[in-house]
Order: C-alpha cells, then structure tokens, then sequence
C-alpha cells in the first residue's frame, strides 16, 4: 500500500472517530423499528433470572449476575422478533448456540 493511500486511510478514521453519536436519533430509531420494547423484554427476562437466583442462593460469587447465567444469554421459545414475549417462555443457552440458530427450533431427531 502506498503512503497516499495510508494518510487517506487515516484522515478517514480520524474523521470516523471526529463525528459524536446523536443518541436522541438513535433512541427515536429504536422505538420507532419496535426494537426498545424488544430490548425491554430481554432486560425483564434477564432480571428476573438473576432475582431468583439471588433470592434462591443461585449466585455464590455475588456478582449479581445468576451464576447458571454468567456467559450465557435469555432464548425466548418465541423470537421476540416474530411477536414472542417472556410470557411464551425462555431458557438459558449459550450465546454461540442462541444467535446461531437464527430463530428457527431446533429439529428433532428421530430415535429407532
């Protein structure tokens, strides 16, 4: 790469990290997609997983993160983005294991 193509790509970065965030814009963005009462939801289910755990001795550290929920992430049976709520229900998985099944259930094997 050549040393004119170097200082463009570091006036562009500089220019990248130059600009502030409009976080009233993106709030607006959020609510108006319906993505905030979606992140609402995630935030209840995880909530409630780490208050049961501290009401029931379920976080031995004290970290106020549930101890069967450190590293993992809140699967809703339904995806909230096809119109599931905590209501229909949730489990703990992996991260790896949660975003990767892109919201489709997974499928039974049949057992001879």
């Amino acid at each position: 790469m050549s040393q004119g193509n170097k200082n463009r790509l570091r006036r562009k970065e500089r220019e990248r990290a130059a600009k502030k965030r409009n976080y009233k814009q993106e709030y607006r963005t959020q609510v108006a997609r319906n993505e905030h009462e979606d992140r609402m939801e995630r935030q209840k289910a995880r909530r409630g997983v780490d208050q049961s755990a501290r009401n029931n001795g379920g976080d031995d550290n004290n970290n106020g993160v549930a101890d069967k929920r450190e590293g993992k992430d809140i699967a809703h049976n339904k995806p909230l983005r096809k119109g599931g709520t905590n209501k229909d229900g949730f489990t703990i998985a992996s991260r790896s294991k949660n975003r990767s099944n892109n919201g489709q259930r997974p499928k039974k094997t049949r057992t001879t």
